[in-house]
């Protein structure tokens, strides 16, 4: 039987915390920034945890138990 393949996609996008959580970054960052505060920006700028209804599709995708 082959080893299962982790997505790609999904490897590049999330990272695992040392606490076992999945960190992500933040959409609406990459263009038509001129429109958006400087707050937002910067809130944006910083990585999030991924909701927990979200994490057993992404554990699924990176193959995690």
């Amino acid at each position: 039987m082959p080893k299962m393949k982790t997505n790609s996609s999904a490897k590049k996008r999330f990272r695992l915390t040392a606490s076992g959580k999945i960190k992500r970054k933040r959409a609406f960052k990459r263009h038509i920034l001129t429109k958006k505060e400087t707050v937002q920006k910067k809130r944006l700028g910083k990585t999030a945890i991924v909701h927990p209804a979200d994490v057993p599709n992404i554990k699924a995708l990176l193959r995690l138990k």
